[in-house]
């Protein structure tokens, strides 16, 4: 299954790190529920995905966030850098299910 969407970045500090992440927007994740439903789920109900931002593809896995009701995709500083990527700015993104 794929999914496109259109999310802002955004960053959560740690006391050691940043992460930087888009949240789906109600619809994409309403489609990754569905697809996923009665599946069994991997650690910490992690989702496996293929993401393409800007000309960067690359493997990695959705989290769930109980507190946004939603999933987070965390974007790689590589990516960010290749696509001009900064907190708060539209990102694009294309994503393929691998699960399913």
């Amino acid at each position: 299954m794929q999914i496109e969407f259109v999310s802002p970045l955004w960053v959560w500090n740690t006391e050691k790190s940043q992460w930087h992440f888009v949240c789906l927007p109600e619809d994409a994740r309403d489609q990754v529920r569905f697809a996923l439903h009665g599946r069994p789920r991997r650690g910490f109900g992690s989702v496996r995905v293929q993401v393409r931002v800007g000309g960067s593809l690359w493997r990695t896995s959705l989290f769930p966030d109980t507190q946004r009701d939603t999933y987070l995709l965390p974007i790689k500083k590589p990516v960010r850098d290749a696509a001009g990527l900064h907190a708060d700015q539209a990102v694009e993104v294309h994503l393929e299910l691998l699960e399913v």
